[in-house]
């Protein structure tokens, strides 16, 4: 029998969730596995805190049209056995749950012993943990009297002491600087490479610089799920920006094979669109070469990911509208 970590770390279905008669999470399913950063994005009152409450314990799931919820942690069962479960996970809230009157060291022990860990396991994870959230310079100081950046990385610290399979970040970076984003996205990022980490954002920048994988959220329902990458690539255009120093005429560019337009930029530089299935880059180099127009720069279209969740979302609330408006007509 192999002793091998589980390569899923987390695996929830059909979670759902209610607050007294309203219906706020619909159905959700997800996995994470191994070595992934995953992001739960989505607007401001999506769902994802009630969903990372549920995926950590701290939320029981409801039950809801026969289906019967599930979540596993590392392949323990987290609804019939909460403590092993519970365990495997480390989980940082919205807002850190500090002892501001404590100093640094002190709060973290507390929190490696609450983790079950003796004295001196506990300070030797203390360090550790004090060295991958740079905290080594102020662990004698009042949590209370550092800036948020310093009690974000104390809230992360926290969570990661005791080793867990899952880390949970909800909005690690909210309301930090630039420098300290900067220093929380690598620490995630570093985490990931270790463990497996899930986090909750608005921030599509976050998505971009340290997740794996995408799972976007609405109104309580996950509508999309892929790679980071093939979601900058999600209702994308074919085409690229060209810079050319010495230009054709526009007519002689729209009419090489398979360009569908050609938009001049500026006396030199062109956003060419054409179909997806054309070869018009290596055209273009061909006739480049041969007619000196002395290409500088070509670099393929590429959406942002603002204009990629807009269109998701936007998609799948029109679908949404349509499926309502069917029903009740």
């Amino acid at each position: 029998m192999s002793n091998a970590p589980p390569e899923i770390t987390l695996a929830a279905r059909n979670l759902s969730r209610r607050f007294g008669n309203r219906q706020v999470i619909h159905n959700v399913s997800l996995e994470l596995k191994r070595g992934e950063v995953l992001g739960l994005l989505g607007h401001n009152g999506a769902g994802k805190s009630t969903t990372l409450q549920m995926l950590t314990g701290c939320l029981l799931p409801n039950g809801v049209g026969g289906n019967e919820s599930g979540i596993e942690i590392c392949g323990i069962d987290l609804l019939r056995r909460p403590e092993r479960a519970k365990a495997q996970i480390g989980y940082l809230p919205e807002t850190p749950p500090l002892y501001r009157e404590l100093s640094v060291d002190d709060y973290l022990t507390f929190a490696a012993r609450l983790r079950g860990m003796p004295s001196d396991t506990a300070a030797t994870a203390l360090t550790l943990a004090k060295q991958r959230c740079g905290l080594e310079a102020v662990g004698k100081k009042i949590i209370g009297t550092l800036s948020k950046g310093y009690q974000q990385r104390i809230g992360i610290a926290q969570a990661i002491i005791h080793s867990p399979a899952v880390v949970v970040l909800d909005e690690p970076t909210v309301g930090l600087d630039p420098t300290q984003i900067r220093d929380i996205r690598a620490l995630i990022r570093e985490l990931g490479d270790s463990g497996s980490v899930i986090l909750s954002t608005h921030l599509l920048g976050e998505v971009e610089s340290v997740c794996d994988r995408v799972e976007i959220m609405q109104h309580g329902r996950l509508i999309y799920s892929d790679t980071s990458a093939h979601m900058q690539q999600y209702g994308g255009v074919s085409g690229f920006i060209v810079s050319l120093r010495n230009p054709p005429p526009l007519d002689e560019l729209k009419g090489i094979a398979g360009i569908s337009g050609v938009e001049p930029l500026s006396a030199t530089r062109f956003r060419i669109l054409h179909a997806p299935d054309a070869h018009v880059v290596d055209t273009l180099l061909v006739l480049a070469a041969q007619r000196d127009w002395q290409l500088e720069q070509l670099a393929p279209l590429q959406a942002t990911l603002e204009e990629v969740f807009a269109q998701i979302t936007d998609a799948r609330a029109s679908e949404t509208g349509k499926n309502t408006t069917g029903a009740t007509s």
